[in-house]
């Protein structure tokens, strides 16, 4: 991991420790993220949920952060919530409502965090993203996912529909795919994963966070104030209907063509050079 002393880690942006539940990287301009609770299979805890919020508002803020990596230690990416953690709240006088809310609530909000961000997010996926792990993949901008992993919402099992995972997965992929995964609780292999549309790129075993990097580096050289533009128009539209869509995105086009990254960009096209992006 890149030392705290090492200009990759200029700004606001703070190393993390080795125990923590979520450790960061700065590689270039690159923010890897990878989920630290290997023993617990990375479970979305209430302590792994606050990290990863605190991280994204973090990013949010940082200009040189170009491309976010979500990765994972362990043989599992994520098995989604610390149902232990939930169930111990069972002696709560309310039977633990108020405590499930509070985690649910809290789990909605980093996958918010996910689409609002700025920058491209890239899941890395190795092992098995199950439930709200699941979920996490499913939120990200795009997925890089190792053959072996599997995917599965199998909250069904045990009478805990899938209901929050069911967002970000019926925006992924068609409706009787993601009815399949929710009502059968089955998982999938990486392989099936990709036709559905679930994840971009599969990859050999070990390799899923390479890759992913290679992938975001891609990115990270595009303009950072298109990307963003790009990335938020394309949340805002595809809950729209189609005429709301066209207007909006039009009016995005219209904005964008003002940009000095357009100027230069269709300038480097015109000229048959590279474009100089605004660095800033």
């Amino acid at each position: 991991m890149t030392s705290a002393a090492s200009p990759a880690h200029s700004g606001s942006l703070r190393p993390a420790s080795g125990d923590a539940p979520v450790l960061r990287e700065i590689i270039s301009n690159i923010a890897v993220l990878t989920l630290n609770r290997p023993r617990a299979r990375n479970t979305l805890s209430e302590e792994m949920l606050a990290a990863l919020g605190r991280e994204f508002a973090e990013m949010a803020g940082n200009a040189r952060v170009r491309a976010v990596v979500i990765a994972a230690n362990g043989p599992a990416f994520s098995a989604g919530h610390d149902l232990k953690e939930l169930t111990a709240h069972r002696a709560d006088t309310d039977g633990g409502r108020s405590y499930t809310r509070h985690m649910m609530e809290s789990c909605s909000g980093v996958m918010m965090a996910v689409l609002r961000l700025p920058q491209p997010v890239i899941a890395a996926v190795e092992g098995t993203a199950t439930a709200a792990g699941c979920q996490l993949v499913a939120t990200c901008d795009l997925a890089v996912a190792s053959t072996a992993a599997k995917f599965c919402t199998p909250g069904v099992h045990i009478g805990l529909f899938c209901s929050t995972p069911m967002v970000a997965l019926s925006r992924n992929v068609a409706r009787k795919h993601a009815m399949e995964m929710l009502l059968t609780g089955d998982p999938i292999p990486a392989e099936e994963a990709y036709r559905m549309g679930l994840i971009n790129r599969l990859v050999d075993p070990g390799t899923a966070r390479e890759q992913a990097l290679a992938l975001a580096h891609k990115i990270a050289a595009k303009p950072a104030a298109t990307v963003k533009l790009g990335k938020e128009a394309f949340f805002r539209q595809i809950e729209m209907g189609i005429a709301d869509a066209y207007a909006h995105a039009s009016e995005v086009m219209v904005n964008n063509m003002m940009a000095q990254d357009a100027a230069e960009g269709i300038s480097a096209f015109v000229q048959k050079r590279p474009p100089n992006w605004d660095p800033t």
